[in-house]
């Protein structure tokens, strides 16, 4: 199991000796999800939180009209669940897939209520996680309801410009909210500049 970069991710927040480091690895458990296969379908409940390793996957809803409306993508050194599901164990309100063949350790909540009551500095680093989750959900639903989608785009390929390589534009729209039509003719006048 590849564990080095999730310890260091970890590393970013607390400071591990050995025996934690070890314990927490101990708790983890590997997945390889094929590429269009799904680490989690909107009505089940999200067991694990996974930590992407290698791979992209988008996490999403679809609406009564059969639209999708994509809330977020996951990359490498990315946590990815429903945290509403996986807390509460209610169903999922999202469905999560692989847009790529992705490779993630993940950790139950059980497994994570023995890693805090065993090493209680988890529960800053976890707390620290949930927060940034908050910020980053809260600054997406405030440029959704201020910006112009010129500006969303732009301020998508600033702070995740390794994703839109990645991803279809048919769901870089999805994401951003507009239609594919109309982020090809963004990118071409971004291009033109």
């Amino acid at each position: 199991m590849n564990t080095n970069l999730i310890l260091q991710h970890v590393s970013r927040y607390i400071q591990l000796d050995k025996n934690e480091a070890e314990l927490f690895i101990s708790l983890l458990q590997q997945k390889t999800i094929p590429r269009k296969a799904f680490l989690l379908r909107q009505g089940d409940i999200c067991k694990m939180e996974s930590f992407i390793i290698r791979g992209c996957v988008r996490t999403y809803s679809i609406d009564e009209n059969g639209v999708e409306h994509i809330v977020m993508f996951g990359v490498e050194d990315w946590w990815v669940g429903d945290l509403y599901s996986f807390l509460t164990q209610a169903p999922a309100s999202y469905f999560i897939d692989a847009l790529e063949e992705t490779e993630v350790l993940q950790i139950s909540k059980p497994h994570l209520d023995e890693l805090y009551e065993t090493v209680p500095k988890f529960e800053r680093f976890f707390r620290i996680l949930f927060q940034n989750a908050f910020i980053a959900q809260q600054n997406r639903i405030n440029q959704n309801l201020a910006l112009t989608a010129e500006q969303r785009y732009l301020e998508f390929i600033q702070k995740y410009p390794q994703i839109e390589l990645r991803v279809p534009q048919k769901q870089i729209a999805a994401y951003l909210g507009i239609t594919p039509v109309f982020l090809s003719m963004l990118r071409k006048k971004f291009a033109s500049r």
